[in-house]
């Protein structure tokens, strides 16, 4: 058995992979820190894990997150970098979901995030947990920086188009909505009930913190530095994203079967026959992303559809995606679950 431990239980990525995990067949929950409710059993703060998890959250320990065989960070930016440190050293593998190790460029990074990064060292090893494009990297990593929920449903959409090379490299462009959920569970006016639902606008036009994970991905992906411009919007739903991708052929290519064949292999990521508009509803709670390709007219212009669950593929699903590769285990386990309907 696989001994977890998870630093940030109480919101909605630490109760995400609560979820999961409870019912992964070859993990033992050791482990679940909260300054703010240590003492607090699991179940009286999340009902749905009652009989699940009979485990009190409780105060950070570095000896007893030692103990585990891998740690999960779902704690606020800046905070894992403060521990993930010692935990390398101490032998455990560490799985991080907040943005401490995803971009590279140090500077960059301190930049968009406004503090200086404590641990830049370590960023250079760390790696980008999207199995698809670098599950290889993925077995032997000993510290993992899972992709945000907009990079991962932008970078899965723009993927095959990027590594045949069938589309200008300039004017790439993501319309992307989200689900409240991806603001945190914290108290902001913008994501009041009142304030969020029967409405939708666009945010962070001038720039999103996503934006450089997005484009340094992207640029990977190209073998170049390609042109890309990221609008995000906040939606009246608790989960979901739904990108609209734009990009423009420079070759004639059958885009349906680029993508089949792209993803064949790839156990979490669904091409949808032609024609199709996947909903968010249809991956909600799933760690899946379904993917849909149009050309519009016959033109030169390729319109991606990529929906994901910002909280599962977008965060902890990936996460726990993860994990099983790096302990070789089925890439499945514990998280080929069906999305709810209603």
């Amino acid at each position: 058995m696989i001994k977890v431990g998870i630093v940030g239980g109480t919101g909605y990525t630490g109760v995400e992979l609560l979820r999961l995990l409870a019912c992964h067949p070859e993990v033992s929950l050791q482990v679940i820190t909260s300054r703010a409710e240590a003492g607090l059993p699991v179940s009286d703060m999340y009902p749905n894990l009652r009989g699940h998890v009979d485990l009190n959250f409780s105060e950070p320990d570095i000896d007893a997150l030692a103990q585990c065989d891998v740690v999960f960070f779902a704690t606020p930016h800046t905070v894992a970098m403060a521990t993930v440190p010692e935990l390398l050293q101490r032998g455990v593998r560490v799985i991080d979901l907040s943005a401490d190790f995803r971009v590279k460029d140090i500077a960059l990074w301190e930049r968009w995030y406004d503090v200086k990064h404590t641990c830049p060292e370590l960023v250079t090893d760390a790696v980008y947990g999207l199995p698809e494009v670098n599950r290889a990297k993925i077995r032997d990593a000993q510290l993992i920086a899972v992709p945000g929920c907009y990079p991962t449903a932008v970078q899965l959409g723009f993927l095959p188009l990027l590594e045949a090379g069938v589309v200008s490299k300039d004017g790439l462009i993501a319309d992307a909505k989200s689900g409240t959920s991806g603001a945190g569970r914290k108290a902001a006016l913008g994501t009041l009930l009142t304030e969020a639902s029967e409405n939708m606008k666009a945010y962070a036009v001038a720039g999103h913190r996503h934006l450089p994970e997005i484009s340094e991905g992207l640029n990977h992906i190209a073998g170049q530095t390609v042109d890309f411009t990221f609008v995000p919007h906040l939606t009246p739903m608790i989960r979901g994203i739904h990108a609209t991708l734009y990009s423009t052929l420079n070759r004639d290519v059958d885009l349906q079967t680029l993508f089949e064949q792209r993803f064949a292999d790839e156990p979490f990521v669904d091409v949808m026959p032609v024609g199709s508009h996947p909903e968010t509803r249809s991956v909600r709670g799933a760690n899946v992303c379904r993917i849909a390709v149009h050309r519009p007219q016959n033109g030169n212009t390729v319109v991606v559809l990529s929906v994901i669950d910002n909280l599962v593929k977008g965060a902890s699903g990936q996460a726990i995606q993860n994990m099983n590769i790096m302990f070789g285990l089925n890439e499945r386990l514990g998280i080929n679950t069906i999305a709810t309907l209603p």
